[in-house]
């Protein structure tokens, strides 16, 4: 079987458009995202843009589903 990496784009042409949001979300948040290395983040901050991309992306489906 084959090994996929999970860190991986399912569509690859909306990476540029990801990151932009990743560092939309952390500028909201007040997370200082830089291109490169971010080791000096904590683990909560981190989370906090991911997990906050999540939500926002899950809300702007249920708007479309919704018909909004």
């Amino acid at each position: 079987m084959a090994s996929r990496s999970s860190n991986r784009a399912a569509v690859p042409e909306a990476k540029s458009a990801l990151d932009r949001f990743k560092y939309e979300v952390a500028s909201e948040l007040g997370v200082p995202l830089k291109d490169g290395y971010n080791g000096d983040l904590t683990s909560r901050q981190n989370g906090s843009v991911g997990g906050y991309m999540v939500k926002k992306m899950i809300e702007a489906q249920e708007r479309q589903m919704a018909g909004k």
